[in-house]
């Protein structure tokens, strides 16, 4: 048996394509990404799905929430899947599985098979988990903070990408000679068998860990999670940190998903912006994940370094509570030039907490990374299924009482009511949870951690390459 030096990476040399970490990371965040721009890949052509599908307000938004709602359980499940098996079998199933419902929405005939597979797509949101699984496996105490934070941010780009790569795609088919009418379609299954040949390619160019994969490791005696190290995920669930985490998840990311799902039609009706410039500027919004949750990772990191794990739960504090003033603060603003620079603060506020929030996940039991990174995880999707309730109803019941109020006067005044109406109820209903990410920011403050765990992590943090053991496979 052969015995090299394999190790987990102290460094993210994006370049250096021969380490093993590296090349997983760069494998992990493209997979992600194509799960993320498939997941929300109809977002763009839903006017065009409500046009041949014949959906209804109700149904339009039902396919929003079912699409977040989907996550969830698959995020919870996936989690403990991948401390059994390992993220690279788990990645390469959800890739392939979840490719299915994908194509088959561009194949649907009615409202109710929509629906369906919008709630099987959502299942391919739990690649979130499997990525920071595996980054965490890949990278050392001292870098995981900022590569989980890269590799997610990197992924999510995906969600927002998908605005202008999927009506790319629909105008190459076009150019092929399809009807725009049935350009969607084509472009969702074209983007489940992307997603397909990703689950190969993840198969075949990954491993689990720096020392091999979950089952060769076993299979040559090398015992993966031992009996009497391993942890149930009752204790994990039992953990109170793992809980105030999954809330503190629902209120940066959940709430990052609401707010880019609704914040087209809020700029319209506040501001009285085009559609294509609305959608531009959440666009941008969402290009921010190429850098702004990597420095929510990259200060975990620092304040770890200086303040022990409980620097990584000050500094993350810190930025939810900025994330909260932000939001309240865009929700009460009237110009669209002050209304831009505080989206702008929000979107760098709210990308950099969740990067902050996966540099504490590691360190909350080592033991079960999978399990408590898909908890956390779902919070997520919690957190933005609860918000698009709360908006939906409050503009829901707004919207009814401007149409009554204004019926008999002419469709321009009652679309016009109905337009501030929905403003005004969104406004509401951002600035009451910009209160709740506030609150929740406080109560973050009571994770704690042991002496024990402090001085492991102190240690972990400054242990240098040469000083780490090589490792027999």
């Amino acid at each position: 048996m052969n015995t090299i030096k394999q190790t987990k990476s102290t460094t993210l040399k994006l370049y250096n394509l021969k380490s093993l970490p590296i090349r997983t990371f760069w494998i992990t965040a493209i997979s992600f990404f194509l799960c993320f721009f498939a997941w929300f890949g109809i977002v763009p052509f839903m006017p065009d799905v409500v046009k041949d599908l014949g959906l209804t307000p109700d149904q339009k938004w039902n396919s929003i929430i079912l699409a977040v709602s989907g996550t969830v359980f698959a995020r919870l499940l996936i989690g403990k899947l991948c401390d059994k098996y390992g993220p690279r079998l788990c990645y390469t199933w959800l890739l392939m599985l979840g490719a299915i419902p994908v194509i088959l929405c561009g194949l649907v005939q009615t409202p109710t098979q929509f629906l369906v597979c919008r709630l099987f797509i959502g299942f391919i949101g739990a690649s979130f988990v499997i990525t920071q699984v595996h980054t965490s496996l890949m990278f050392a105490p001292n870098i995981v903070g900022t590569a989980n934070a890269t590799s997610a941010g990197w992924g999510n780009l995906g969600g927002g990408a998908n605005r202008l790569g999927m009506p790319l795609i629909a105008a190459a088919v076009v150019g092929f000679g399809v009807a725009e009418g049935e350009a969607w379609r084509y472009s969702m299954v074209i983007a489940g068998i992307v997603c397909f040949i990703m689950g190969i390619i993840y198969y075949f160019f990954t491993q689990d860990t720096p020392e091999g994969n979950f089952k060769e490791l076993r299979e040559s005696g090398i015992k993966v999670g031992k009996k009497k190290d391993q942890v149930g995920f009752g204790t994990v669930l039992k953990d109170y940190r793992t809980w105030i985490l999954f809330v503190v998840y629902a209120a940066c990311f959940g709430i990052e998903l609401t707010v880019y799902g609704t914040m087209d039609d809020y700029l319209q009706n506040t501001f009285q912006l085009e559609r294509v410039t609305a959608g531009n500027i959440v666009l941008s919004f969402a290009l921010m994940n190429i850098f702004a949750r990597t420095l929510g990772g990259f200060f975990g990191d620092k304040f770890g370094k200086l303040k022990g794990l409980r620097g990584r739960v000050l500094f993350l504090a810190a930025i939810l509570a900025v994330q909260g003033v932000m939001l309240m603060t865009f929700s009460a603003t009237t110009s669209i030039v002050v209304g831009f620079i505080f989206l702008i603060l929000f979107s760098l506020s709210v990308q950099m907490a969740e990067g902050a929030t996966f540099s504490v996940v590691p360190f909350i039991n080592k033991k079960a990374i999978g399990s408590v990174s898909g908890i956390v995880g779902a919070g997520g999707n919690v957190g933005a299924f609860l918000a698009a309730m709360l908006l939906k109803s409050q503009s829901a019941v707004a919207e009814k009482a401007a149409i009554a109020a204004n019926e008999g006067l002419g469709e321009a005044a009652v679309n016009a009511a109905q337009s501030a109406a929905a403003s005004a109820a969104v406004s509401s209903g951002y600035f009451i949870i910009g209160v709740v990410v506030v609150v929740t920011a406080i109560v973050s403050l009571a994770i704690r951690f042991s002496t024990e765990d402090e001085k492991v992590a102190e240690m972990d943090s400054n242990v240098n390459e040469e000083d780490l053991i090589p490792i027999n496979i």
